[in-house]
Protein backbone atom coordinates (compact mmCIF):
# COMPACT_ATOMS: atom_id res chain seq x y z
CA UNK A 1 0.00 0.00 0.00
CA UNK A 2 1.17 3.49 -0.69
CA UNK A 3 0.49 4.75 2.70
CA UNK A 4 1.60 1.83 4.67
CA UNK A 5 4.40 4.07 6.02
CA UNK A 6 1.51 6.54 7.64
CA UNK A 7 -0.25 3.60 9.12
CA UNK A 8 3.17 2.85 10.65
CA UNK A 9 3.92 6.31 12.18
CA UNK A 10 -0.49 5.04 13.44
CA UNK A 11 0.59 2.19 15.11
CA UNK A 12 3.82 3.97 16.44
CA UNK A 13 1.86 6.63 18.05
CA UNK A 14 -0.51 4.41 19.73
CA UNK A 15 2.44 2.73 21.27
CA UNK A 16 3.63 6.62 22.26
CA UNK A 17 0.31 6.87 24.16
CA UNK A 18 0.58 3.38 26.14
CA UNK A 19 4.36 4.38 27.08
CA UNK A 20 3.35 8.03 28.42
CA UNK A 21 0.79 6.89 29.99
CA UNK A 22 2.67 3.96 31.47
CA UNK A 23 5.94 6.27 32.41
CA UNK A 24 3.58 8.67 34.12
CA UNK A 25 2.53 6.30 35.68
CA UNK A 26 5.16 4.75 37.58
CA UNK A 27 6.53 8.24 38.26
CA UNK A 28 3.19 8.63 40.26
CA UNK A 29 3.10 5.79 42.05
CA UNK A 30 4.74 7.72 45.32
CA UNK A 31 2.95 10.76 45.10
CA UNK A 32 -0.63 7.87 45.50
CA UNK A 33 1.23 6.27 48.51
CA UNK A 34 1.72 9.31 50.13
CA UNK A 35 -1.71 11.09 48.83
CA UNK A 36 -3.95 8.22 49.41
CA UNK A 37 -2.28 5.62 51.83
CA UNK A 38 -1.63 2.35 49.30
CA UNK A 39 0.33 -0.14 49.90
CA UNK A 40 3.08 -1.36 47.56
CA UNK A 41 0.93 -4.21 47.06
CA UNK A 42 -2.01 -2.52 46.11
CA UNK A 43 0.16 0.29 44.34
CA UNK A 44 1.00 -2.92 42.38
CA UNK A 45 -2.80 -4.19 41.80
CA UNK A 46 -3.91 -0.86 40.32
CA UNK A 47 -1.19 -0.70 37.83
CA UNK A 48 -1.71 -4.76 37.39
CA UNK A 49 -5.05 -4.48 37.02
CA UNK A 50 -4.21 -1.70 33.39
CA UNK A 51 -2.25 -4.87 32.34
CA UNK A 52 -4.84 -7.49 32.79
CA UNK A 53 -7.14 -5.20 30.78
CA UNK A 54 -5.00 -5.21 28.34
CA UNK A 55 -4.49 -8.76 27.77
CA UNK A 56 -7.76 -9.52 27.87
CA UNK A 57 -8.43 -6.95 25.09
CA UNK A 58 -5.33 -8.17 22.86
CA UNK A 59 -6.93 -11.75 22.94
CA UNK A 60 -10.57 -10.50 22.11
CA UNK A 61 -9.83 -8.16 19.97
CA UNK A 62 -7.72 -10.19 18.12
CA UNK A 63 -10.43 -12.63 17.02
CA UNK A 64 -12.50 -9.75 16.31
CA UNK A 65 -9.89 -8.33 13.58
CA UNK A 66 -10.92 -10.22 10.78
CA UNK A 67 -15.13 -9.98 11.39
CA UNK A 68 -14.37 -5.72 11.54
CA UNK A 69 -11.23 -4.95 10.28
CA UNK A 70 -8.07 -2.89 11.89
CA UNK A 71 -9.74 0.64 11.54
CA UNK A 72 -12.89 0.10 13.24
CA UNK A 73 -10.83 -1.54 16.04
CA UNK A 74 -8.51 1.58 16.30
CA UNK A 75 -11.53 3.93 16.29
CA UNK A 76 -12.77 1.55 19.93
CA UNK A 77 -9.40 2.16 21.15
CA UNK A 78 -9.84 6.17 20.43
CA UNK A 79 -13.02 6.45 22.70
CA UNK A 80 -11.61 4.24 25.65
CA UNK A 81 -8.64 6.58 26.08
CA UNK A 82 -10.46 9.76 26.32
CA UNK A 83 -12.89 8.09 28.48
CA UNK A 84 -10.19 6.76 31.00
CA UNK A 85 -8.30 10.68 30.88
CA UNK A 86 -11.50 11.12 32.16
CA UNK A 87 -12.08 9.69 34.97
CA UNK A 88 -8.74 10.61 36.76
CA UNK A 89 -10.18 13.75 37.41
CA UNK A 90 -12.70 12.31 39.84
CA UNK A 91 -9.78 10.60 41.90
CA UNK A 92 -8.87 13.15 44.15
CA UNK A 93 -12.89 14.78 44.74
CA UNK A 94 -13.93 10.41 45.45
CA UNK A 95 -11.25 10.38 48.16
CA UNK A 96 -11.93 13.14 49.93
CA UNK A 97 -15.67 12.29 49.92
CA UNK A 98 -15.71 8.80 50.65
CA UNK A 99 -11.72 7.75 50.98
CA UNK A 100 -9.32 5.42 50.08
CA UNK A 101 -11.42 2.28 48.92
CA UNK A 102 -13.33 4.10 46.40
CA UNK A 103 -10.30 5.91 44.71
CA UNK A 104 -8.51 2.74 44.60
CA UNK A 105 -11.79 1.93 42.72
CA UNK A 106 -11.29 5.11 40.52
CA UNK A 107 -8.10 4.17 39.78
CA UNK A 108 -7.84 0.82 38.98
CA UNK A 109 -10.84 1.19 36.63
CA UNK A 110 -9.16 4.10 34.70
CA UNK A 111 -6.05 2.17 34.36
CA UNK A 112 -7.67 -0.60 33.18
CA UNK A 113 -9.88 1.34 30.87
CA UNK A 114 -7.18 2.93 29.41
CA UNK A 115 -5.20 -0.53 29.20
CA UNK A 116 -8.26 -1.98 27.11
CA UNK A 117 -7.45 0.93 24.43
CA UNK A 118 -3.89 -0.15 24.41
CA UNK A 119 -5.29 -3.84 23.98
CA UNK A 120 -6.87 -3.15 20.91
CA UNK A 121 -4.05 -0.97 19.40
CA UNK A 122 -1.84 -3.52 20.56
CA UNK A 123 -3.74 -6.90 18.94
CA UNK A 124 -4.40 -4.21 15.72
CA UNK A 125 -0.91 -2.92 14.89
CA UNK A 126 0.70 -6.08 15.12
CA UNK A 127 -0.84 -8.24 12.76
CA UNK A 128 -1.20 -5.00 10.14
CA UNK A 129 2.99 -4.60 10.51
CA UNK A 130 3.58 -8.07 9.67
CA UNK A 131 0.73 -7.63 6.73
CA UNK A 132 2.35 -4.11 5.37
CA UNK A 133 6.34 -5.61 5.77
CA UNK A 134 5.62 -9.18 4.78
CA UNK A 135 9.21 -9.50 3.95
CA UNK A 136 11.27 -7.29 7.02
CA UNK A 137 8.64 -8.44 9.48
CA UNK A 138 10.73 -8.85 12.48
CA UNK A 139 12.61 -5.59 11.74
CA UNK A 140 9.73 -3.51 11.29
CA UNK A 141 7.95 -4.83 14.01
CA UNK A 142 11.13 -3.72 16.28
CA UNK A 143 11.03 -0.42 14.68
CA UNK A 144 7.39 -0.15 15.32
CA UNK A 145 7.51 -1.40 19.54
CA UNK A 146 10.43 1.67 19.28
CA UNK A 147 7.23 3.64 20.12
CA UNK A 148 7.01 2.36 23.74
CA UNK A 149 10.19 3.17 24.77
CA UNK A 150 9.82 6.57 23.30
CA UNK A 151 6.51 7.24 25.21
CA UNK A 152 8.13 5.76 28.02
CA UNK A 153 10.91 8.72 27.51
CA UNK A 154 8.24 11.18 27.41
CA UNK A 155 6.34 9.77 30.24
CA UNK A 156 9.51 10.04 32.68
CA UNK A 157 10.25 13.52 31.10
CA UNK A 158 6.34 14.79 31.91
CA UNK A 159 6.96 13.04 35.89
CA UNK A 160 9.64 15.95 36.17
CA UNK A 161 6.42 18.57 36.59
CA UNK A 162 4.95 16.83 39.32
CA UNK A 163 4.28 18.90 42.51
CA UNK A 164 4.22 22.03 40.09
CA UNK A 165 0.96 20.76 37.55
CA UNK A 166 -1.63 18.52 39.29
CA UNK A 167 -0.80 14.90 38.56
CA UNK A 168 -4.11 14.07 36.75
CA UNK A 169 -3.09 16.62 34.44
CA UNK A 170 0.17 15.17 34.00
CA UNK A 171 -0.99 11.48 33.53
CA UNK A 172 -3.94 12.81 30.73
CA UNK A 173 -0.75 14.28 28.30
CA UNK A 174 -1.46 10.89 26.57
CA UNK A 175 -4.33 12.27 24.90
CA UNK A 176 -2.13 14.21 22.57
CA UNK A 177 -0.60 10.88 20.52
CA UNK A 178 -3.96 9.84 21.17
CA UNK A 179 -6.06 12.50 19.08
CA UNK A 180 -2.90 12.39 16.19
CA UNK A 181 -3.20 8.39 15.72
CA UNK A 182 -6.90 9.07 15.91
CA UNK A 183 -6.93 11.80 12.83
CA UNK A 184 -4.74 8.95 10.76
CA UNK A 185 -6.76 6.04 11.35
CA UNK A 186 -10.02 7.91 10.39
CA UNK A 187 -8.66 9.53 7.12
CA UNK A 188 -6.27 6.80 6.15
CA UNK A 189 -7.59 3.84 4.18
CA UNK A 190 -6.37 0.21 5.74
CA UNK A 191 -5.61 -3.53 4.75
CA UNK A 192 -7.55 -6.74 4.38
CA UNK A 193 -6.19 -9.44 6.55
CA UNK A 194 -5.40 -12.96 5.61
CA UNK A 195 -9.23 -14.14 6.81
CA UNK A 196 -11.06 -11.24 5.12
CA UNK A 197 -8.92 -11.98 1.89
CA UNK A 198 -10.32 -15.64 1.75
CA UNK A 199 -7.00 -16.76 2.24
CA UNK A 200 -7.15 -18.92 5.31
CA UNK A 201 -9.88 -19.73 7.56
CA UNK A 202 -9.74 -19.30 11.07
CA UNK A 203 -9.79 -22.92 11.72
CA UNK A 204 -6.75 -22.84 9.59
CA UNK A 205 -5.23 -20.25 11.24
CA UNK A 206 -5.74 -22.14 14.93
CA UNK A 207 -4.82 -25.34 13.39
CA UNK A 208 -0.84 -24.22 12.35
CA UNK A 209 -0.90 -22.85 15.79
CA UNK A 210 -0.76 -26.31 17.57
CA UNK A 211 2.29 -27.59 18.57
CA UNK A 212 5.04 -27.84 21.04
CA UNK A 213 7.04 -24.78 19.52
CA UNK A 214 3.73 -22.62 20.29
CA UNK A 215 3.27 -23.51 23.51
CA UNK A 216 6.81 -22.87 24.36
CA UNK A 217 6.89 -19.77 22.39
CA UNK A 218 3.92 -18.70 24.70
CA UNK A 219 5.42 -20.14 28.34
CA UNK A 220 8.65 -17.58 27.23
CA UNK A 221 6.20 -14.68 26.24
CA UNK A 222 4.38 -15.32 29.57
CA UNK A 223 8.06 -14.65 31.44
CA UNK A 224 8.66 -11.67 29.15
CA UNK A 225 5.61 -9.62 30.24
CA UNK A 226 6.90 -10.41 33.87
CA UNK A 227 10.08 -9.42 33.71
CA UNK A 228 9.40 -5.99 30.97
CA UNK A 229 6.26 -4.68 32.01
CA UNK A 230 6.12 -6.40 35.24
CA UNK A 231 9.41 -4.94 36.30
CA UNK A 232 9.02 -1.66 34.39
CA UNK A 233 5.95 -0.42 36.49
CA UNK A 234 8.10 -0.45 39.17
CA UNK A 235 11.64 0.01 38.19
CA UNK A 236 12.07 3.99 38.95
CA UNK A 237 10.94 4.11 41.92
CA UNK A 238 12.71 1.00 43.01
CA UNK A 239 16.23 2.67 41.80
CA UNK A 240 14.93 6.23 43.25
CA UNK A 241 14.30 4.06 46.42
CA UNK A 242 17.91 3.01 46.27
CA UNK A 243 19.79 5.91 45.28
CA UNK A 244 17.15 8.28 47.97
CA UNK A 245 16.33 10.32 44.77
CA UNK A 246 13.20 10.34 43.37
CA UNK A 247 14.43 12.62 40.52
CA UNK A 248 17.37 10.56 39.49
CA UNK A 249 15.51 7.37 39.83
CA UNK A 250 13.20 8.93 36.98
CA UNK A 251 16.12 10.02 34.79
CA UNK A 252 17.84 6.47 34.86
CA UNK A 253 14.29 5.25 33.75
CA UNK A 254 14.21 8.09 30.31
CA UNK A 255 17.69 6.67 29.86
CA UNK A 256 17.20 3.55 29.64
CA UNK A 257 14.06 4.34 27.70
CA UNK A 258 15.70 6.72 25.14
CA UNK A 259 18.73 3.83 24.68
CA UNK A 260 15.91 0.54 23.83
CA UNK A 261 14.09 3.19 21.60
CA UNK A 262 17.20 4.02 19.73
CA UNK A 263 18.61 0.11 19.52
CA UNK A 264 15.13 -1.15 18.66
CA UNK A 265 16.03 0.67 14.88
CA UNK A 266 19.17 -1.70 14.69
CA UNK A 267 17.48 -5.38 15.10
CA UNK A 268 17.20 -6.49 11.58
CA UNK A 269 20.94 -6.18 11.21
CA UNK A 270 21.39 -8.05 14.37
CA UNK A 271 19.15 -10.60 13.29
CA UNK A 272 20.90 -11.22 10.41
CA UNK A 273 23.51 -12.47 11.62
CA UNK A 274 22.40 -14.22 15.08
CA UNK A 275 18.84 -15.36 14.51
CA UNK A 276 15.92 -14.19 16.29
CA UNK A 277 15.80 -17.08 18.73
CA UNK A 278 19.51 -16.66 19.34
CA UNK A 279 18.97 -12.69 19.79
CA UNK A 280 16.14 -12.84 22.27
CA UNK A 281 18.87 -16.00 24.04
CA UNK A 282 21.40 -13.23 24.68
CA UNK A 283 18.83 -10.89 26.05
CA UNK A 284 17.44 -12.72 28.25
CA UNK A 285 20.77 -13.65 29.73
CA UNK A 286 21.94 -9.74 29.79
CA UNK A 287 18.45 -8.92 30.98
CA UNK A 288 19.02 -11.02 34.39
CA UNK A 289 22.63 -9.78 34.87
CA UNK A 290 21.13 -5.93 34.68
CA UNK A 291 18.51 -6.71 37.59
CA UNK A 292 21.28 -8.33 39.74
CA UNK A 293 23.56 -5.39 39.04
CA UNK A 294 21.06 -2.93 39.60
CA UNK A 295 20.07 -4.90 43.35
CA UNK A 296 23.71 -4.18 44.44
CA UNK A 297 23.76 -1.03 43.09
CA UNK A 298 24.89 1.66 45.34
CA UNK A 299 25.81 4.72 43.84
CA UNK A 300 24.60 7.19 40.88
CA UNK A 301 27.89 5.85 38.09
CA UNK A 302 27.33 2.22 38.85
CA UNK A 303 23.31 2.08 38.50
CA UNK A 304 23.81 3.51 35.30
CA UNK A 305 25.99 1.17 34.39
CA UNK A 306 23.41 -1.93 35.55
CA UNK A 307 20.59 0.16 34.05
CA UNK A 308 22.37 -0.21 31.43
CA UNK A 309 22.97 -3.69 30.95
CA UNK A 310 19.16 -3.92 31.71
CA UNK A 311 17.89 -2.10 29.37
CA UNK A 312 20.14 -3.95 26.53
CA UNK A 313 18.43 -6.63 27.87
CA UNK A 314 15.06 -6.41 27.91
CA UNK A 315 15.30 -4.27 24.31
CA UNK A 316 14.42 -7.06 21.70
CA UNK A 317 12.33 -9.14 23.64
CA UNK A 318 8.86 -8.26 23.28
CA UNK A 319 8.80 -7.44 19.48
CA UNK A 320 11.24 -10.24 17.91
CA UNK A 321 9.12 -12.73 19.97
CA UNK A 322 6.25 -11.26 17.69
CA UNK A 323 8.61 -11.08 14.56
CA UNK A 324 9.09 -15.58 15.47
CA UNK A 325 5.99 -16.15 15.42
CA UNK A 326 5.35 -14.39 12.04
CA UNK A 327 8.22 -15.35 10.69
CA UNK A 328 7.12 -19.16 11.61
CA UNK A 329 3.53 -18.96 11.45
CA UNK A 330 2.73 -16.09 8.57
CA UNK A 331 -0.88 -16.59 7.65
CA UNK A 332 -2.23 -17.05 11.55
CA UNK A 333 -0.49 -13.63 12.50
CA UNK A 334 -3.46 -12.09 13.81
CA UNK A 335 -4.82 -15.10 16.15
CA UNK A 336 -1.14 -15.85 17.03
CA UNK A 337 -0.17 -12.29 18.18
CA UNK A 338 -3.31 -11.83 19.75
CA UNK A 339 -2.86 -14.80 22.08
CA UNK A 340 0.95 -14.10 22.89
CA UNK A 341 0.32 -10.50 23.56
CA UNK A 342 -2.91 -11.75 25.62
CA UNK A 343 -0.60 -13.85 27.48
CA UNK A 344 2.02 -11.41 28.29
CA UNK A 345 -0.25 -9.13 29.68
CA UNK A 346 -2.33 -11.21 31.87
CA UNK A 347 1.00 -12.63 33.10
CA UNK A 348 2.62 -9.17 33.38
CA UNK A 349 -0.58 -7.39 35.12
CA UNK A 350 -1.75 -10.95 37.20
CA UNK A 351 1.94 -11.91 38.14
CA UNK A 352 4.72 -9.27 37.49
CA UNK A 353 2.97 -6.00 39.03
CA UNK A 354 1.41 -7.56 42.18
CA UNK A 355 4.18 -9.98 42.41
CA UNK A 356 7.30 -7.45 42.38
CA UNK A 357 4.78 -5.06 44.77
CA UNK A 358 4.57 -7.92 46.87
CA UNK A 359 8.35 -9.02 47.33
CA UNK A 360 8.87 -5.49 48.72
CA UNK A 361 6.18 -5.74 51.06
CA UNK A 362 6.87 -8.90 52.24
CA UNK A 363 11.13 -8.08 52.37
CA UNK A 364 10.19 -4.57 53.76
CA UNK A 365 8.04 -5.67 56.86
CA UNK A 366 9.87 -8.83 57.29
CA UNK A 367 12.81 -7.13 58.02
CA UNK A 368 10.85 -3.54 59.81
CA UNK A 369 9.30 -5.95 62.37
CA UNK A 370 12.67 -8.25 62.91
CA UNK A 371 14.82 -5.16 63.45
CA UNK A 372 12.60 -2.32 65.02
CA UNK A 373 9.54 -4.21 66.03
CA UNK A 374 7.91 -1.01 67.48
CA UNK A 375 8.24 0.92 64.60
CA UNK A 376 6.57 -2.01 62.44
CA UNK A 377 3.51 -1.78 65.18
CA UNK A 378 3.13 1.95 64.18
CA UNK A 379 3.68 2.40 60.50
CA UNK A 380 2.17 -0.99 59.59
CA UNK A 381 -0.64 -0.66 56.93
CA UNK A 382 -4.48 -1.50 58.43
CA UNK A 383 -4.99 -4.35 56.23
CA UNK A 384 -3.35 -7.85 55.11
CA UNK A 385 -2.43 -8.40 51.56
CA UNK A 386 -2.13 -11.79 49.31
CA UNK A 387 -0.30 -12.56 46.68
CA UNK A 388 -1.48 -16.29 44.68
CA UNK A 389 -0.69 -19.08 47.11
CA UNK A 390 1.61 -17.46 49.19
CA UNK A 391 1.28 -16.23 52.51
CA UNK A 392 -0.55 -12.88 53.51
CA UNK A 393 1.48 -10.15 54.85
CA UNK A 394 0.92 -7.10 56.28
CA UNK A 395 3.10 -3.89 54.38
CA UNK A 396 3.96 -0.78 55.67
CA UNK A 397 1.68 2.09 54.99
CA UNK A 398 2.93 4.23 52.13
CA UNK A 399 0.86 7.54 54.03
CA UNK A 400 2.43 6.87 57.44
CA UNK A 401 6.00 6.22 56.14
CA UNK A 402 6.13 9.17 53.56
CA UNK A 403 4.81 11.90 56.46
CA UNK A 404 7.67 9.82 58.62
CA UNK A 405 10.69 10.49 56.49
CA UNK A 406 9.08 13.94 55.63
CA UNK A 407 8.85 14.87 59.02
CA UNK A 408 5.31 15.59 58.76
CA UNK A 409 6.39 18.56 56.42
CA UNK A 410 3.48 17.44 53.72
CA UNK A 411 0.67 16.99 55.80
CA UNK A 412 1.08 20.04 58.01
CA UNK A 413 0.70 22.00 54.85
CA UNK A 414 -2.18 20.34 54.21
CA UNK A 415 -3.67 21.38 57.67
CA UNK A 416 -2.72 24.61 57.00
CA UNK A 417 -3.95 25.09 53.87
CA UNK A 418 -7.59 23.41 54.77
CA UNK A 419 -8.02 26.32 57.36
CA UNK A 420 -11.32 26.51 58.70
CA UNK A 421 -12.39 23.93 56.38
CA UNK A 422 -10.52 20.95 58.44
CA UNK A 423 -13.56 20.02 59.70
CA UNK A 424 -15.22 19.72 56.12
CA UNK A 425 -16.37 15.86 55.22
CA UNK A 426 -13.72 16.09 52.05
CA UNK A 427 -11.12 16.23 54.68
CA UNK A 428 -11.99 13.09 56.63
CA UNK A 429 -9.25 11.03 55.05
CA UNK A 430 -6.26 13.15 55.34
CA UNK A 431 -7.91 13.95 59.06
CA UNK A 432 -6.84 10.70 59.63
CA UNK A 433 -3.15 10.85 58.42
CA UNK A 434 -3.07 14.23 60.58
CA UNK A 435 -4.09 12.11 63.82
CA UNK A 436 -1.75 9.38 63.37
CA UNK A 437 0.65 11.69 62.84
CA UNK A 438 0.02 14.00 66.00
CA UNK A 439 0.36 10.83 67.75
CA UNK A 440 2.81 9.39 66.55
CA UNK A 441 5.47 12.07 65.43
CA UNK A 442 7.58 12.03 68.80
CA UNK A 443 8.87 8.88 66.77
CA UNK A 444 9.37 10.22 63.87
CA UNK A 445 13.11 10.35 64.85
CA UNK A 446 13.28 7.39 65.98
CA UNK A 447 11.45 5.87 62.95
CA UNK A 448 13.37 7.10 60.00
CA UNK A 449 15.97 5.28 59.46
CA UNK A 450 14.73 1.86 60.13
CA UNK A 451 11.47 2.20 57.57
CA UNK A 452 14.15 3.77 55.06
CA UNK A 453 16.20 0.78 55.46
CA UNK A 454 13.64 -1.79 55.26
CA UNK A 455 12.00 -0.42 52.45
CA UNK A 456 15.28 -0.21 50.52
CA UNK A 457 15.95 -3.60 51.13
CA UNK A 458 12.68 -4.90 49.83
CA UNK A 459 13.28 -2.95 46.76
CA UNK A 460 16.56 -4.88 46.45
CA UNK A 461 15.51 -8.19 47.38
CA UNK A 462 12.73 -7.60 44.69
CA UNK A 463 14.57 -7.18 41.45
CA UNK A 464 17.22 -9.86 42.74
CA UNK A 465 14.35 -12.81 43.17
CA UNK A 466 13.16 -11.00 39.48
CA UNK A 467 16.39 -11.70 37.96
CA UNK A 468 15.70 -15.85 38.17
CA UNK A 469 12.77 -15.06 35.55
CA UNK A 470 14.74 -13.70 32.49
CA UNK A 471 17.15 -16.74 33.89
CA UNK A 472 14.00 -20.01 33.22
CA UNK A 473 13.56 -17.35 29.69
CA UNK A 474 17.12 -18.20 28.37
CA UNK A 475 16.92 -21.93 28.89
CA UNK A 476 13.51 -22.27 26.90
CA UNK A 477 14.81 -20.09 23.91
CA UNK A 478 17.66 -22.63 24.04
CA UNK A 479 15.41 -25.22 23.72
CA UNK A 480 13.77 -23.72 20.86
CA UNK A 481 16.95 -23.13 19.17
CA UNK A 482 18.26 -26.97 19.90
CA UNK A 483 14.97 -29.09 19.78
CA UNK A 484 13.61 -26.95 16.49
CA UNK A 485 17.03 -26.63 14.11
CA UNK A 486 15.04 -26.43 10.84
CA UNK A 487 12.13 -23.82 11.41
CA UNK A 488 8.72 -25.32 9.83
CA UNK A 489 7.36 -23.05 7.81
CA UNK A 490 3.67 -23.02 6.95
CA UNK A 491 4.81 -23.58 3.06
CA UNK A 492 7.17 -26.40 3.46
CA UNK A 493 5.27 -29.30 2.05
CA UNK A 494 4.90 -26.81 -0.59
CA UNK A 495 8.35 -26.36 -1.33
CA UNK A 496 8.75 -29.69 -0.73
CA UNK A 497 6.29 -30.85 -3.75
CA UNK A 498 8.10 -28.01 -5.71
CA UNK A 499 11.65 -29.44 -5.35
CA UNK A 500 10.81 -32.98 -5.94
CA UNK A 501 8.68 -31.76 -9.35
CA UNK A 502 11.85 -30.16 -10.91
CA UNK A 503 13.72 -31.57 -13.00
CA UNK A 504 17.45 -33.06 -11.98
Amino acid sequence: MDNRKKLLVAGILTLIAAGIGFGVRGGLLGIWAGQYGFTMTELGQITGGGLVGFGVVILFAGFLIDVIGYKKLLMAALVCHVVSAAMLFAATPVFNASGKDAVYAILYWSMFIFAVGNGICEAVINPLTATLFPDQKTHYLNILHAGWPAGLVLGGLIVFASGIVAWEILMATFLIPVLIYGFIVLTEPFPQTAAQGGDISYGGMISRLIGPFFLILLVAHALVGYVELGTDSWINKITGSILNSESTGTTLFIYTSLLMTILRFFAGPIVHRISSLGLLMVSAVIGACGLYLISIGTNVGFMFLAASVYAVGKTFLWPTMLGVLGERYPKSATVGMAIMGCVGMLSAGLLGGPGIGYKQDYYASQQLEETAPETFERVKAPNENKFLVFPAITGLDGAKSKMIQDSGAAIEADRELAGDDWEDAKYEELRKQYTWWETNKEFAAVDSEPVSAATLYGSRMALRVTALVPCTMAVLYLILIVAFKAPKHENEELVAELEAEAPA
